[in-house]
């Protein structure tokens, strides 16, 4: 940006040169129908679904711009991705996604990203399942709002024997071939320190599961049959 920096920080600037890239997370949502995708804010706007390229609108008052200086309207992003990544850790967004967005028009300025007029979503990443592992598809959230449904990031396990909507599907629903990714674990330094339990990891040989669920279902019969015998017992006396 072109623009001094001595600006002041709170106060509306005019049109940047060229788009500013940001991060900021969201709620998956499809509509009722599943012919679209969308994506719902996390805050202020949760009573909105916006697309790919969409414009701020001001839901308090319609006839001023976005982002006015005495109003909180418009879009939020952060300039860095981490930062966008350790609000997705907040319980009430856990089920959100990252997005990479072009915030374009006019725009607020703070510390750690903007308040914006307009943006065009440029890429999406899944982020972490509840459970920790790495999200690689979409279910059904649930909840929603009017017209549309949220979308929960799942992986293989957790999404069980569900309906799962795939990242590349996801990607034809935006309209126009948006890339949804992975988020890819592998640069996460704590990703080697989290094994999984003996039997459960994903991609395990289903040979291997026979000899422990074949063990389980014998202690759960000896168990069945100690409960029928004392049963038994307990009947007899009250004869």
């Amino acid at each position: 940006m072109s623009r001094p920096s001595s600006w002041p920080i709170g106060r509306p600037r005019p049109r940047p040169e060229g788009p500013l890239t940001g991060y900021k997370i969201a709620y998956p949502m499809i509509s009722a129908d599943s012919r679209r995708g969308g994506f719902n804010g996390v805050a202020l706007g949760r009573t909105q679904v916006y697309g790919t390229v969409a414009d701020a609108v001001c839901i308090q008052s319609p006839r001023h711009r976005c982002p006015s200086s005495w109003c909180d309207c418009g879009f939020y992003c952060f300039h860095a991705l981490d930062d966008a990544r350790d609000l997705a850790c907040d319980p009430q967004h856990q089920h959100s996604v990252l997005l990479e967005i072009a915030a374009s028009g006019r725009y607020v300025r703070y510390e750690l990203g903007l308040r914006y007029a307009r943006q065009t979503v440029r890429s999406v990443r899944l982020g972490r399942c509840g459970c920790g592992r790495a999200a690689t598809a979409l279910a059904d959230g649930g909840p929603g709002i009017v017209g549309w449904r949220r979308l929960h990031p799942v992986c293989g396990l957790c999404a069980g024997p569900r309906p799962v909507l795939t990242p590349q599907a996801f990607g034809t629903l935006l309209g126009g071939g948006l890339r949804v990714d992975v988020d890819e674990v592998a640069d996460d330094p704590a990703a080697g320190l989290f094994a999984p339990l003996p039997g459960v990891a994903e991609g395990v040989d289903d040979a291997a599961l026979v000899p422990l669920l074949s063990a389980e279902v014998a202690l759960l019969q000896a168990r069945l049959d100690q409960v029928q015998s004392r049963l038994e017992q307990l009947t007899r006396r009250s004869d």
